[in-house]
């Protein structure tokens, strides 16, 4: 079955690609449900279940967040003096305020820690922000 593409329109083109991908979506389906058809029929003749083989990965009970566990929520470590709506959790890429924050004169990482930092830290922090200002 051979067509020669360069002699289809762009209409005739979309519309043959989106034809083939209907066509690719139903053999993959078909594909995954025999798959399943033979596993399950394996799993019924040795008596296990998919659990029992793969824990975690059958239908039994996984962890609150699936099979891998997951990844919590994390609190806050960081706090934005300016806009206090703002916070980071000091995980990943740091947030743009934060490290405009850390460019003015006196500000520390260590200042902005949320409830962390000391009291003469805090003073030479406000000091440097109404400096800024």
């Amino acid at each position: 079955m051979a067509v020669d593409l360069k002699s289809l329109s762009p209409k005739e083109l979309q519309a043959l690609i989106a034809n083939a991908e209907s066509q690719m979506q139903a053999a993959q389906a078909s594909q995954i449900q025999t798959v399943r058809e033979k596993i399950d029929a394996i799993l019924q003749s040795s008596g296990l279940t998919l659990d029992e083989v793969y824990p975690g990965h059958g239908t039994g009970k996984r962890g609150p967040k699936g099979p891998r566990g997951g990844k919590g929520s994390v609190a806050p470590k960081y706090r934005n003096p300016e806009n206090p709506s703002e916070t980071w959790t000091g995980r990943g890429r740091s947030p743009l305020w934060f490290t405009a924050a850390l460019k003015k004169r006196g500000v520390t990482a260590e200042s902005l820690l949320i409830g962390g930092a000391s009291k003469a830290t805090k003073k030479v922090a406000k000091k440097a922000a109404k400096k800024n200002r």
